[in-house]
């Protein structure tokens, strides 16, 4: 049987197990959540930017299953186990750290990276039926006209008309046809830009509490690993 040193950090690793199984589901949340509420705007973000939602459900999901691998080895006192979770778990962190950079990299890219896409969709509107119904919901949504403001839209629509949702219903209701009279002033790629940079923020401060408390697992379950060997060595 364990000391009580070690049966006090066995327990406590054991609770840290239950809190690292908890930022797993937290993270498979919060992607979740992205992936559900802002999966209409893809068309808008490059490709492999939108990935992240998909790597952090795989990530969380990942978190929650090595739980158990910790939560087992306290229990029944398992070096083997124990040991098998903190590799995983610390692999796992390095890889949330690198993804944290990635991302941090990547978000300075991000403004060039968004007008790009705007402009591809752009001036595909007409030939795409997805583009056509993205902008539509992008313009409705945010209340918002073309990538910087309406006088993008000249080079696809003639006679200086615009995409019905430009204008607001009011202004439908006063005139026949959306032009840049009567239109959205305000362009859709700063709008967009500040939800997901007010979202970022956030992100970022979840990453950094579940990064913590994984940290704090980790040096338990290596402590309680140390602990079991050296019960076994006296045995």
């Amino acid at each position: 049987m364990a000391s009580g040193g070690v049966t006090c950090v066995k327990y406590i690793t054991f609770f840290c197990n239950l809190l690292f199984a908890l930022t797993g589901l937290l993270i498979l949340l919060v992607g979740a959540m992205v992936q559900l509420n802002y999966a209409h705007y893809s068309n808008f973000v490059s490709d492999h930017i939108w990935t992240a939602p998909i790597i952090l459900m795989i990530v969380g999901a990942a978190v929650a299953f090595i739980c158990f691998l910790g939560c087992c080895g306290a229990l029944k006192e398992s070096s083997c186990m124990i040991l098998s979770f903190a590799i995983l778990a610390l692999v796992i962190f390095l890889f949330e750290i690198g993804l944290g950079i990635a991302g941090y990299i990547k978000h300075a890219d991000l403004p060039q990276l968004m007008e790009t896409q705007f402009n591809s969709t752009m001036k595909h509107y007409k030939e795409r039926e997805d583009y056509r119904d993205a902008w539509t919901l992008l313009q409705t949504e945010l209340d918002c006209c073309g990538t910087h403001g309406p006088n993008d839209w000249e080079p696809i629509f003639a006679n200086k008309t615009l995409p019905a949702a430009c204008c607001t219903v009011i202004n439908l209701n006063e005139a026949k046809e959306c032009t840049t009279v009567h239109a959205i002033q305000e362009g859709c790629l700063r709008k967009l830009l500040g939800i997901l940079d007010s979202k970022t923020l956030i992100l970022a401060g979840v990453v950094l509490a579940v990064a913590g408390i994984q940290l704090l697992t980790i040096l338990f379950a290596c402590c309680l690993y140390r602990s079991f060997r050296r019960n076994y060595d006296h045995v």
